[in-house]
């Protein structure tokens, strides 16, 4: 009984700890369906824990987010989650959070900056999603020759870096898939379509084009457009592979339109605050990295239940 009653008071004082704690989060923007869904999570685990969020919305500039970070420093919050929108330029800005004993969490993205800047990262291996993709065009053309196009991320960004390196990886040894064009899409659908127009005008209509890999299915989605108004078959004339699974490539795999994308959680929040509630208990300090899973879904993967399952998250 003492140890049951031990046991929820302890309980009930790392509740009052939880719920008395502001969160500052710098989000990239609302550049794809997933970031919105992130947004979405992140706002409802936080509810969820009893934490005061307090959000700010960069639109893509990394000026936005380091203003931001100095905002929440000023305010003295209690923790700063942080979207990268690139990998480098940070340095000033987490100095300033460190020096105020701020600690901060990066969502997704890496940076290029000392690990000491940061409490810890939540985020998917980048390079393995690539890899992940790259093996399953691999697999399925067989050995017969696949001119690829890719659709790069934001230029810079540690996300669209490492998925290139990745699919890059999976495909070295074999000549028979190979990169005959590359151009960033700034991960938008609207950059994705006009991207992929100027892919297939340049690639004598699209038929020099085997296959589509884009770094996230918001471009996919628009690229799939491009193709459709090219009079090609998308997912058949031109295969597409791509990454993060939102609900609308599910829809287009359901119509026969897609072949595969590389699951990112939206949920790296949850594990973000699960790290900072255990340190604001007794000072645990989380590992440097908490990975998330990356499942490959194809067209036999139930794509019209996957459509149905998320498309209330918020995408």
């Amino acid at each position: 009984m003492k140890v049951l009653l031990a046991a929820t008071v302890a309980s009930l004082a790392f509740a009052a700890a939880a719920s008395a704690q502001t969160v500052g989060f710098s989000q990239i923007g609302s550049e794809s369906g997933w970031r919105a869904a992130e947004t979405t999570l992140t706002k409802q685990q936080a509810e969820e824990r009893g934490i005061d969020l307090k959000f700010s919305d960069a639109q893509q500039k990394q000026e936005n987010q380091i203003a931001a970070i100095r905002a929440f420093v000023a305010q003295g919050v209690d923790a700063i989650l942080l979207a990268p929108v690139v990998a480098t330029g940070w340095d000033s800005a987490l100095e300033e959070a460190k020096e105020s004993d701020i600690p901060v969490i990066l969502l997704d993205r890496q940076i290029d900056a000392s690990d000491d800047l940061y409490m810890t990262a939540v985020g998917a291996d980048s390079v393995h999603e690539g890899e992940v993709a790259g093996g399953w065009l691999v697999d399925t053309v067989d050995g017969k020759d696949c001119n690829v196009v890719e659709l790069q991320g934001t230029t810079g960004s540690s996300v669209a870096i490492e998925r290139k390196e990745g699919f890059e990886k999976a495909i070295a040894d074999h000549p028979n898939v190979k990169i005959i064009r590359s151009q960033t899409g700034d991960f938008t659908r609207s950059g994705g379509k006009e991207v992929m127009e100027s892919f297939i005008q340049a690639e004598n209509g699209g038929e020099n084009i085997c296959a589509l890999f884009a770094h996230n299915d918001d471009m996919a989605v628009g690229a799939i457009q491009a193709i459709k108004e090219a009079g090609l078959q998308p997912g058949k004339d031109i295969l597409t592979v791509s990454i993060d699974g939102v609900p609308d490539y599910f829809k287009a795999m359901a119509n026969g339109e897609a072949n595969a994308t590389v699951e990112l959680t939206p949920n790296m929040a949850g594990p973000a605050f699960d790290a900072l509630e255990a340190y604001w208990a007794d000072g645990t300090m989380p590992q440097k990295f908490i990975q998330t899973d990356s499942k490959i879904y194809t067209q036999a993967d139930d794509p019209e239940g996957e459509y149905e399952r998320r498309k209330g998250l918020g995408y």
